[in-house]
Parts: structure tokens; sequence; C-alpha cells
């Protein structure tokens, strides 16, 4: 799969990754346009300044015109107000642009999070798709906010300072431009070096995102089978790695830098050794000898900020290589063209011939085939790794099955619109999944055709009310991370309440019972006929007590239907079911 691959070597400019990340600057070319223009604007008012001082010196200092001076005095401090005007309007307009396509980009990486099929996050970590809207993300933002346009910016100034130090003295341009290609040769091996120490520590931070959102995800289990050693130990080695990483880019940042300062000063002692002599003989004036060394020490500055912007630079394309890899993953479930729209089960769900692999290794399922008629409830029981809830998976397309169909009302649910189904569906899990909001959203989801009413009237007829109402803050109360505050009865009560007041056609129940204790599930058995009611329902479940009064009962053994009956004829059969039920009983 193209994208989630981490860390092979990255071109430091790729042309094709640029032409993609400029489309989400169309929609800001204008503001674009803008931004280039101040700065070509700005880089010519930057050398401009020592070009004045020089006129000043020996136009009027060495004339003593004192009027004509404090007249060029105001035109350089009017240039320098200019000059950093302009540079505040340009670093602002880089910013929000940056800003804007950063917002435009997390946006449409989460769209494409949620259209991604489970199959994909059954392959990857969630702590990678994490480090991939965020940071990844966010080192887009100097690519953006002082990248491309600051990097012309620095060419343009270079450009800007020879072509005045040239204008001025071409001779002494030549002697001062000895050191560039010492200069260059460093710089070369400083952005090489820096390069491949950047690459391992974007490879290095995944890890860790990915190791604590396990670890995180994990600690009751970490705590009780006394892990916390182990853990630190990987832990260490994680962050082991990238200290020293980081450490390295800071040894070649701290040599690189000061040699910079270093050819600065040489560059400087060049243009006063050549100047000594040629002062005196009167070929130069005092005034292109403090230019020159004004322009020596402004030259050497963008040279220094292109070496940074370099590394900006590749750890954005870097970045951006791996987000449209992950915006190129295309592991989804689509609608076909002529998809239609379910607006209600009529008839019956038919399973026919069914079969599915997660890894084309190994079925899952094979050739299972039964009828689910409208207003009946059927039950799906086996053992662990029968395939039960794969089944319900694949109805509700989660995944696509391999050989066989369902059908809804005889029509292939491929050929239905995936939203309009899960609209008609609700599932009750086993885990449990509430958000970090108030227990009035967690049962509503933000549904605009749930309201206050019927939200209360859910948690009413379930049996949920009591211990609601005996919260702080009763519906209104805020749930931690995952409804942690809440007991394991009390957040399914809270599923079957979201259950029931979206009213859906098709009610799944996958082991929604089997971890709540004996006084839930009384109150949730209490409950259950009403929530069951004239509904077309499938329920999975462990507890055989539970599914007595099932229309039909289908046994699954090793991803085959080995029965289907009541649960008085299969018991009467003595095979399978009769087993699992005398083993529960015992």
């Amino acid at each position: 799969m193209r994208g989630m691959q981490v860390d092979t070597d990255y071109k430091a400019l790729d042309i094709s990754l640029l032409k993609r990340l400029l489309v989400f600057l169309k929609p800001y070319r204008k503001y674009v346009f803008l931004a280039i223009f101040l700065t070509l604007f700005t880089t010519s008012l930057a050398p401009l300044r020592p070009y004045l001082t020089k006129v000043a010196i020996d136009d009027y200092i060495s004339m003593s015109d004192w009027h004509g001076l404090l007249i060029m005095v105001i035109v350089i401090f009017a240039v320098v107000i200019a000059y950093a005007l302009l540079q505040y309007l340009l670093n602002y307009l880089l910013q929000w642009i940056g800003q804007k396509v950063l917002y435009d980009i997390r946006i449409k990486m989460f769209e494409h999070i949620q259209e991604l099929s489970l199959r994909f996050y059954d392959k990857n970590p969630v702590g990678r798709l994490v480090t991939r809207v965020t940071n990844d993300v966010e080192a887009l933002n100097n690519l953006f906010s002082s990248g491309i346009v600051n990097i012309i910016a620095d060419i343009l100034l270079i450009f800007w300072i020879i072509g005045f130090m040239l204008y001025i003295n071409w001779e002494l341009t030549l002697y001062t431009l000895t050191i560039l290609p010492i200069v260059g040769i460093v710089t070369f091996l400083f952005k090489t070096k820096v390069r491949n120490v950047f690459r391992k520590i974007r490879a290095n931070l995944a890890r860790m995102n990915s190791f604590l959102n396990e670890f995180i995800s994990g600690i009751l289990t970490i705590k009780l089978f006394s892990q916390e050693s182990y853990q630190n130990i990987r832990f260490d080695e994680i962050n082991s790695e990238r200290k020293e990483l980081l450490v390295k880019a800071i040894l070649y940042y701290a040599l690189f830098f000061p040699f910079i300062e270093i050819a600065n000063t040489i560059g400087i002692g060049v243009v006063l050794w050549y100047s000594a002599e040629n002062i005196l003989s009167g070929i130069m004036t005092v005034g292109i000898l403090i230019a020159f060394l004004q322009y020596a020490e402004m030259m050497f500055r963008p040279i220094r900020d292109l070496s940074e912007k370099y590394t900006t630079l590749q750890s954005a394309m870097a970045s951006a290589e791996r987000i449209f890899g992950f915006l190129d993953t295309k592991e989804f479930i689509e609608d076909t063209p002529d998809a239609i729209e379910l607006n209600e089960i009529k008839d019956n769900i038919e399973f026919r011939d069914l079969s599915f692999s997660y890894d084309d290794s190994k079925w899952v399922l094979n050739n299972v085939s039964f009828n689910v008629k409208k207003g009946t409830t059927v039950a799906i029981v086996g053992s662990t790794g029968s395939g039960k809830t794969t089944l319900v998976s694949l109805l509700c397309r989660f995944y696509d099955y391999d050989r066989g169909d369902i059908l809804i009302d005889g029509i292939s649910i491929k050929s239905l619109k995936q939203k309009s189904l899960l609209a008609q569906t609700a599932l009750v899990m086993q885990d449990v999944f509430l958000f970090s909001r108030s227990i009035a959203e967690n049962i509503s989801l933000s549904n605009d055709n749930i309201n206050d009413k019927k939200i209360l009237n859910a948690a009413k007829e379930l049996g949920a009310l009591l211990f609601i109402n005996n919260l702080k803050n009763g519906f209104d109360t805020k749930l931690n991370e995952r409804g942690s505050s809440l007991s394991s009865g009390q957040r399914q009560l809270l599923s079957f309440c979201r259950a029931y007041a979206a009213n859906p056609n098709l009610l799944i129940l996958d082991e929604a019972t089997s971890s709540v204790d004996s006084e839930t599930e009384e109150i949730i058995q209490k409950s259950l006929e009403k929530l069951l009611a004239k509904r077309t329902s499938i329920i999975i479940a462990h507890r055989l007590s539970t599914i007595k009064r099932a229309d039909k009962i289908v046994v699954l053994h090793k991803g085959t239907i080995r029965e289907i009956g009541t649960h008085a004829e299969l018991l009467a059969n003595d095979d399978i079911y009769t087993k699992l039920y005398l083993l529960q009983l015992k």
C-alpha cells in the first residue's frame, strides 16, 4: 500500500509533489501573487541602505553638506521604516496563507480517514495516522509560511547585493566573493548530513506515537500483569534513539553556523585588506569601504538562511510524500454509480452462499446461507472464531465479501447506498464506545432527528433514567474519555438507549449483554422486548439464556452453518447447540 510505508530517502524538491501542494494554494492565489510582489519589492530595499550610506558619506559628509546629509538621513530612515513595514506585511500574509492551507489539508485528511474501510485500520496503527494528520501536516507550515517564497526572497536578496556591489566596485566584489565556493561546499555537506538525520527523526516520531497510543490504550492490562518495567525499557529504546538523533542534528548545526560566521569574518577581512591601500591612494572612498562592509555581512545572512530553509523544505517534502501517499490510499467501499436508497426493509434479509476471508488465506465464512424475515429475531451462536461478528460486519458493509451475496428484499446490498443502509441499522457492540461529550450527546450522536424528548423516552423505556438522574448534571453530565467514569453496565445501557432513540428498521446486538452484571442484565432483559418489538433483529450472544425467545437460531462452527432452528428444536437435535447450552448450565 503506497504512502503508509515510512521512510525511504526523499528528494529535497520534488516537482510532482510541489504541483500537488500548489493545488491547495489555488483558492488563495491572489494573496500568493501579492506575497510575491511584496517579496520582489522588499528584497530590493534591503541592499539599498548600504548604498545610500555610501552616498551620504562620499557626497555629503566629505563635502560638509549638512543640509544634504539631513535629507539623506531622512531618506535612509524612510527606507528602513518602509522595509520593516513590508517585512511585517509579508510575514503576516505568508503565515495567514500557510494556516489557511493547513486547515484545508487537515480537513481533507480527516474526511479521507472517515471514508477508509475498516480493512485499512486493521493494518495501520492509530499512532501513525495521528502523526500524519498532526506532525506531518504541521511540517508543511514552514513550507507555506516561510518556505518557498522566502527561499526566493533570499536568492533575490543575494543577487541584489551582488548587483549593488558590482555597480559600486567590481574588483572589490570579485575579491569578496572568493570565499563563496568554500561556503557552497560546506553547505552541501551540511544539508546532506542533516537530511539523513531528520529523515530518521521523523521515522522515530511515528514509532513513538504508535507506541504511546498502544501503551495508553492498554494501560489496564500493563498494570494487571506488572509490565511497567518492560514497557519502560521499550520506551527508553525509542526515546534514546530520538535523543541521539537530535544531538547529532544539534552537532551539525553547531559546526555549520560558526563556520558561516568565520566565512563572514573572512569576507570582511578581505574588504579591509583590499581597501586599506586603495583608500590611502585615493582610488577608493571611505563610503565604498563602509558600504562593502555592510554588504559582506548582509550577504552571508541569506546564505545561512538558505541552509536552514533547505532542511525545512526537505522535511516538508518528506511529509508531503507521506500525506499524499495516505490520500492516495484507495481502500474504500464505494457505492456503485447506480446505487439506490434503502428506505425500509419490506420483506427479508437473505445471506446467500456467503464466503469471506480477511487475508485471502483462510475462509472465516464459507457458503453461509439463511434468511431473516422482517419483524423476526434471529440469533447467531457459536464458539469464539466461528465468524459471528464477521457476519454482521459484512451486513453493515464494513468489509466487502468475496463470494456469494447479501440481499435485502431481493436487492444486493452492494447495489444500495451505504449511508442509507446504515441509516436503517443500529449496531450495539460488546465494547461500547462513548465520546467525551454529554450523556445526551452520546445518545443522540448529534442526529437532528433525535430531540430531547426522544432521548428522555429512550432512557425511561430502557431503565437508564435512574442512574442518569443520580448524576450531578443528569443528561448534561460530560463523560470522561471512553466513558471511563461509568460502569460497564451503565455504558452498555447508554448504547441501548442510543439504538432505541434511532428507531432503526434493523437492530443488531453483538454480545451486547455479555459484559454487564446480573442486575443490569435483568434491567436490559425487561426492556429488550420493547427494543425488539416489531423490529427485524439479529442477536449474537454467548449467553444462550438471552436468546431462548428468538424466532430462529443459527449455529455457526468454523465459518459454516451447522444447525438452524428454534431453541426447542435445537435442543431436540442434541448436537452443537445442546452441548453449548448444557455447558453454560453447568
